[in-house]
């Protein structure tokens, strides 16, 4: 196996869709779309003559209404497009729907600028992949590269030339539903997500027609909403904005990505949707971002229920002098622009840069030079859901699957056994499809219990309760089954549609009778394995009790019911590490591994004034980056090549990792690091590390992290990025509650 190291800020995995896996720096590459220093005589060449109205109508963009009425679009849109009103569409796939629009804005239009697609392909478009929180568990950068690659060849194959995605949001708050999306607690693995999935969307070129525009989002800290409600206020120092919240946004832009998305919610009392320091300050000068800014759905006309504009009018001049070029759905730009532009509360200039963007994006797509080159319906049957696609959502669903406990090696459980299978998730297997699910569809997706029952020797099974609904008829059957079947596999968790946008909770418990299910079946006494299908932690402090094993399938997509079968039966090996922490209760939230000390630490068990809870630990059920496998790995004491080093210089931090059991295994090797002293407080720990290694029974490999002053960096008192002098810990260990560290210095 390659060994694979992140470096975020300085290194980036690079992987092209179905070819080698290389480490490169990001120095070495600012952009790996070879096209984005051209210039494109087309953009200035429109600009000089189109009217007011048809730039404005470059501005605007308008759902299809697919999702609800099918290839159709509502009335007046048609109309708009025609009349250059309209240029770009969302929610339209398919070669030949989009192949009727895109007929109507080249032929019919005064001056036949093409249509701009977009869709929400999150974690795949035909062939679903696991939900983006399962993905990051993974720690599989050309794997979820490889993903992205693979969504962007079938969504663009099916006419599309955008995606809403990577959702670049960090969150700490398992109440909020959208968590589900993105990749967990972490700034430094999200960096390391997010930036994969651009490379995996855009490709090389952004003019060849396997790729698409990538869209980041939601920008910002949309993550971290009040009381874990969807679209509520956030607030936050600029200091926690810019070490733990922006960072996967900044590598997002610095991949290359085209596009960005505004948030919902307000930051610092102003609506992201017209929030100029984001926007502008941050996005565009600071990080010299050059693509378009988006709206999300109807968040301009929202920004009147904020309390910040006084109507839709006043909302649309805001947000397009603070930066947000283009208005999605609520068409307050459209009938409004134009008289503010007149009256010169927007200025031409501003407008005129918005449409350059918007254009020159086009442009980049090669959509002047061919406006139909997504419009091949024999690629669009080729392309979609291919063994070889399928195989990789397979993998990458094993990969992010989380053994959280294996008693007595109860997993892997023999072929061709006899179990039985207890739970109202077992067969629904429209579930492992999750939100966001593309145009996944579920026909020939196998269940979970279908997958099983092509492994075991023999199933019997009971669904046992609903996953919603009160009601214990069924457990007097479910009992029976326990004690007929041998070795019980419970699967259990959340609806998919209890997670996703809109959909949070104010519990994180297994919903209805679930948990008292598991109850039970664990007084019959039989062994029990726990699959969990859900899309947030949860709170597991009984059920890590009742079952002997667990497995986090997540919303595995596709392929998740073979997958999490293969995992069962030992034809695969859990190697997912969860990239969020669980808590024991909802008490503890929020709780994350990077959290700072405080002036009285819990570190004198039975002492009533030092910061604790009465009735709970300090520390969580689940730890970030926790996960088993089938086998044990040992690790040895870190070691450091120097003692100190300097503003030029480096160190190299090593740990020597054996697999100590008698299968093979993959460990994902992380590296976290203390600063002890800071001119503002530092976390107790960091992620600054990470590689994945696969190694044979007694086989041992020597791991090593190059430190760098970048890695030390952070926002300091004076609000300027860069490291401090002073003394540092160093970890090497399975997740982030490992305890074995160095100390080194870093001198100015």
């Amino acid at each position: 196996m390659k060994r694979f190291f992140i470096y975020v800020l300085s290194l980036l995995v690079l992987a092209s869709c179905g070819g080698d896996k290389t480490t490169v720096r990001l120095a070495d590459n600012p952009a790996r779309a070879v096209n984005f220093d051209k210039t494109y005589p087309i953009v200035d060449s429109l600009l000089r003559v189109m009217t007011l109205e048809e730039k404005i109508g470059q501005l605007v963009l308008y759902t299809s209404d697919w999702d609800v009425t099918g290839p159709s679009i509502r009335d007046g849109y048609v109309d708009d497009i025609r009349a250059g009103k309209c240029g770009n569409i969302f929610n339209a796939y398919t070669a030949d729907y989009t192949r009727q629009l895109q007929e109507i804005a080249v032929n019919e239009t005064r001056l036949g600028i093409p249509l701009l697609f977009g869709y929400d392909v999150i974690h795949g478009f035909r062939t679903i992949f696991p939900i983006n929180l399962g993905i990051s568990a993974s720690w599989d950068m050309p794997l979820i590269e490889e993903s992205a690659c693979i969504a962007a060849h079938e969504a663009a194959a099916a006419g599309l030339h955008w995606t809403y995605s990577p959702m670049c949001d960090i969150c700490v708050e398992p109440r909020w539903g959208r968590i589900s999306e993105g990749a967990g607690e972490d700034a430094f693995l999200g960096s390391a997500v997010a930036a994969a999935m651009v490379y995996g969307y855009q490709g090389k070129d952004l003019e060849d027609p396997l790729t698409i525009a990538a869209c980041v989002k939601h920008f910002a800290a949309y993550g971290a909403p009040q009381a874990g409600r969807d679209y509520n206020t956030v607030d936050m120092s600029e200091r926690w904005l810019r070490e733990f919240y922006l960072p996967p946004y900044k590598a997002a832009v610095e991949a290359g990505a085209q596009t960005v998305m505004a948030s919902f919610n307000e930051l610092d009392g102003t609506p992201a949707t017209a929030n100029a320091h984001l926007l502008t300050e941050i996005l565009r000068d600071e990080w010299g971002f050059d693509g378009f800014v988006v709206s999300d759905y109807t968040g301009i006309w929202e920004m009147v229920n904020h309390g910040t504009s006084k109507d839709l009018e006043d909302a649309c001049i805001q947000a397009l002098n603070a930066g947000n070029d283009m208005d999605m759905q609520s068409g307050g730009y459209s009938e409004y622009l134009a008289k503010a532009v007149k009256e010169g509360k927007i200025s031409k200039k501003t407008l005129d840069e918005a449409v350059r963007r918007v254009l020159t994006v086009k442009a980049r797509l090669g959509l002047f030079e061919d406006p139909f080159r997504y419009c091949d319906a024999e690629r669009e049957a080729a392309e979609t859901k291919t063994e070889s696609n399928l195989m990789t959502a397979r993998t990458l669903a094993e990969e992010s699957c989380v053994l959280l406990k294996n008693n007595n090696n109860l997993l892997p459980l023999n072929k061709n056994s006899k179990v039985a299978v207890i739970g109202p998730m077992a067969d629904r297997a429209d579930d492992l499809l999750a939100s966001w699910r593309g145009a996944g569809q579920v026909e020939g997706v196998k269940s979970i219990l279908d997958g099983i029952k092509e492994m075991a020797g023999g199933v019997v099974y009971a669904q046992g309760c609903d996953v919603e609904k009160p009601g214990q008829a069924g457990f007097n059957q479910a009992e029976y089954t326990a004690r007929s079947g041998g070795t019980v596999i419970m699967v259990l968790g959340e609806p998919c549609d209890w997670t996703g946008e809109a959909a949070c909770r104010t519990s994180i418990q297994l919903p209805g009778e679930q948990k008292e299910l598991l109850r039970r079946i664990a007084a019959t006494g039989q062994p029990i394995v726990l699959v969990l299908l859900n899309g947030r932690p949860l709170d597991l402090s009984e059920e890590s009790e009742l079952a002997d094993a667990i497995l986090e399938a997540w919303y595995p997509g596709t392929m998740g019911g073979e997958a999490v079968a293969r995992l069962l039966f030992g034809e695969a090996s859990p190697s997912g590490r969860l990239s969020v922490t669980f808590p024991y209760n909802l008490g503890q939230v929020p709780i994350y591994h990077y959290a700072k000390n405080t002036g009285r630490p819990y570190v004198h068990h039975g002492v009533k004034y030092e910061s604790r809870y009465l009735d709970c630990e300090n520390e969580p059920l689940y730890p970030f980056g926790y996960g088993l496998t089938y086998t044990t790995f040992t690790y040895g004491k870190p070691e450091l090549s120097a003692a100190e080093f300097g503003p030029k210089g480096s160190i190299t931090a090593k740990a020597t990792v054996t697999n100590t059991g008698s299968k093979e295994g993959t460990e994902v090797v992380q590296l976290y690091i203390r600063d002890l002293v800071g001119s503002v407080t530092r976390p107790v720990k960091q992620l600054k590390g990470f590689e994945r290694i696969t190694l044979a029974p007694g086989e041992s490999r020597e791991v090593e992290f190059e430190i760098t002053p970048e890695l030390l960096s952070f926002w300091r008192k004076d609000m300027t990025f860069g490291p401090e002098a002073g003394e540092f810990r160093l970890f090497i260990g399975p997740a982030s509650d490992c305890q074995d560290f160095v100390t080194f210095k870093y001198n100015k």
